[in-house]
């Protein structure tokens, strides 16, 4: 293990002494707080690259950004700003935009991307592409599960929705169109921008998965079976999740060259 890791395992052992601790606990956890952020510079970000590592950052402040709204949303502060909001998107409504946005928020229901999932793993492995496939199986899987366990937590009740629009049997917190959509069409998106080489057509594909995320997000709220901040939420639960898996596939990948390197 390299030194960094040595440091942060002896604080965190130290940190266990119930008498250490209660004598001087602002100083245990400052000098526990500097050697994880240590270990972190100096061994974990190297490894991970500048891309991942800006994508472990910005988790770290989603994972914040979603603990205060999940707060905001169980203490009910988010009431005006839900209500204001669904009143005011409701406002643009007419006949043709309620048909548009009814075939974008199906581009992001359980039936539709358990089909497409299915399709899309199919592909992946008929073309020898067998970690696209695993890392669509569990990303999909594991949002799943979160926006099951999330919905299970929270347990809010959904807005009353517009255009007789049929509601969900599930909670409403947070949602799980723009959840599993944000998963579902970002791996999407990065299994094929991995494969252009015209730095155009990468922007261009990353560009339209968010488009068409960003627009799903929308048609929740447009008719009304979501509230803003569920839309949000799952926004960022999905970002979490992704970077979570982007991670896991990168120390895999890591671990499993240096075992070949050392076979040779």
């Amino acid at each position: 293990m390299e030194p960094g890791g040595n440091i942060l395992i002896a604080r965190v052992t130290q940190l266990r002494g119930k008498s250490f601790f209660l004598r001087k606990p602002y100083g245990a956890v400052a000098r526990f707080v500097s050697d994880a952020l240590g270990y972190l510079l100096a061994d974990v970000f190297p490894s991970l690259g500048l891309l991942l590592s800006l994508g472990l950052v910005a988790a770290a402040c989603t994972l914040y950004l979603f603990a205060g709204l999940a707060e905001e949303v169980y203490e009910g502060d988010t009431r005006q700003f839900d209500e204001s909001t669904l009143a005011l998107v409701n406002g643009f409504a007419s006949p043709s935009l309620t048909s548009f946005m009814r075939a974008v928020t199906y581009l992001g229901s359980v039936v539709f991307l358990t089909g497409a999932g299915a399709c899309a793993v199919l592909v992946f492995v008929l073309a020898r592409r067998r970690r696209a496939a695993v890392t669509l199986l569990v990303t999909m899987a594991g949002a799943a599960l979160l926006n099951f366990t999330l919905k299970l937590v929270f347990g809010r009740e959904r807005p009353e929705p517009f255009f007789n629009t049929p509601l969900p049997e599930s909670y409403s917190f947070p949602s799980g169109h723009a959840l599993l959509s944000f998963c579902f069409y970002g791996v999407i998106a990065a299994v094929i921008a991995t494969r252009l080489k015209s730095v155009g057509s990468r922007v261009f594909v990353c560009v339209a998965a968010v488009l068409l995320v960003t627009l799903i997000g929308f048609s929740r709220i447009y008719l009304g079976v979501h509230f803003p901040s569920d839309v949000l939420a799952g926004y960022a639960a999905a970002f979490l999740w992704v970077v979570v898996v982007a991670l896991a596939d990168r120390v895999l990948q890591t671990r499993f060259r240096g075992r070949v390197e050392q076979s040779d």
